[in-house]
């Protein structure tokens, strides 16, 4: 009963609700003023240690990249996910010490990537073909869930509990959200298991490129920068929303109700546009779901409006976001292909990372010596116009879909999709 597609799309949809994008970027743009605070240090500090977090474990995503290549799904997302919740856990002894700051940030990230879109990604494209675009859209999707709730339950757990707590509670979330399902749920296709319990190599009977030839490739290249230039604009946008707002004397849990509008239209986004990657141009997609969130960006900069023009401004930024990493999924899968997919989309979502992480430093450090995020808001701006420009500049798939993919197997007796 529980061994067809539908529960791994399930299963990955319930994982990605508390995956690393709502832990590791909304809970803690609701943490950054009351942790900081308690603590008596900078912002620039927490986002440097996020920053520095991200880079190593830049080597996070392309490892369970390979080893999901090698070993399958199910042996590294098991107790990848356990770790990240464990690691998340940690963050409740935080202290002064810029030290300890830097050690429990950089612990709490380099677990995360067994339990991060790439993970869940690798799964569903091994399960669909031709629906690809919208089973991502749908998995994926959990993160709008996440986006529009994690913060609200961080920022009560901070205002009842304090933020101690907080991060025990978000850890137990992760646990009865993403591991029980993994447990539950998560296998491969019939094909790869075969092919596994034949002790033969995957890769050899998918279509695709070599890692080493598409980090060669002029077109990883510009869609790599581009997921990068979205991540620094749009997640460093939402990253200080809450503090943004915080500053204006807006009270935390009020702040952080703007991440919920975030969060819908993260979901819209996210389905959206993998709709349209199955049926419509890609490239003229992503250009177009990257420069929504321009609109609201330069609403901010403009420094009018309150409560009301941060939704705006976070409802367009989360269209975008919501269909980045759906994209970033879909696109490495038809431009580089299956047969080192793990491997490629590791490494793309850890650059990605690190755009995040930029981003929210590059804020912090307008705010810390600016006294304004005015100056990081247009930097912001320009970096998607770029990203827009490097879209268009992609042209057509290399691996378009097939009615029957080599090497990809559904239920038996159940037509590929």
């Amino acid at each position: 009963m529980f061994k067809n597609r539908w529960w791994v799309l399930a299963a990955s949809f319930f994982g990605m609700i508390v995956g690393p994008g709502p832990i590791l970027v909304f809970s803690y743009a609701v943490l950054l003023r009351p942790v900081t605070q308690a603590l008596g240090v900078d912002r620039a500090i927490f986002s440097g240690a996020a920053l520095l977090a991200t880079m190593i474990g830049l080597i996070g995503g392309p490892t369970v990249g390979y080893l999901i290549d090698r070993y399958g799904a199910r042996r590294i997302m098991v107790p990848g996910v356990l770790l990240f919740a464990a690691g998340i856990s940690a963050g409740s002894l935080l202290t002064a010490s810029t030290l300890v700051i830097y050690s429990l940030f950089v612990l709490g990230n380099l677990f995360s990537a067994g339990a991060s879109p790439v993970a869940f990604s690798i799964v569903i494209a091994r399960w669909f073909d031709q629906m690809r675009g919208l089973a991502l859209g749908i998995a994926l999707a959990g993160i709008g869930i996440g986006t529009a709730v994690v913060p609200q339950y961080t920022a009560y757990l901070v205002a009842h509990d304090g933020w101690r707590s907080a991060y025990l509670g978000i850890a137990v979330a992760i646990v009865v959200f993403a591991w029980l399902p993994v447990v539950l749920f998560i296998h491969e296709p019939p094909a790869f298991a075969r092919l596994r319990t034949e002790k033969r190599a995957v890769s050899d009977h998918l279509p695709g490129m070599t890692a080493r030839a598409a980090f060669a490739h002029r077109r990883w290249w510009s869609m790599t920068v581009a997921f990068f230039l979205g991540g620094l604009a749009i997640n460093g946008t939402l990253s200080q929303i809450v503090a943004y707002l915080g500053d204006r004397g807006i009270p935390i849990q009020l702040a952080a109700s703007t991440l919920a509008f975030t969060g819908i239209a993260l979901i819209v986004g996210r389905v959206a546009a993998g709709w349209c990657l199955d049926r419509f141009n890609g490239p003229v997609i992503a250009a177009i779901c990257f420069a929504i969130p321009i609109l609201g960006i330069l609403l901010l900069a403009s420094g009018t409006g309150g409560l009301g023009t941060a939704r705006i401004a976070t409802t367009l930024c989360g269209f975008g976001i919501g269909a980045e990493v759906d994209l970033m999924a879909f696109f490495l899968s038809r431009y580089c292909g299956l047969k080192a997919y793990g491997k490629i989309y590791g490494v793309s979502f850890a650059c990605f990372n690190i755009g995040n992480t930029v981003g929210a430093l590059i804020g912090s450090l307008s705010y810390d010596h600016l006294h304004s995020y005015t100056p990081a808001f247009l930097a912001y701006a320009g970096a998607l116009v770029i990203a827009c420009w490097l879209f268009l500049t992609l042209g057509a798939y290399t691996y378009p879909a097939q009615r029957h993919a080599p090497g990809i197997a559904d239920e038996p007796g159940e037509a590929v999709a």
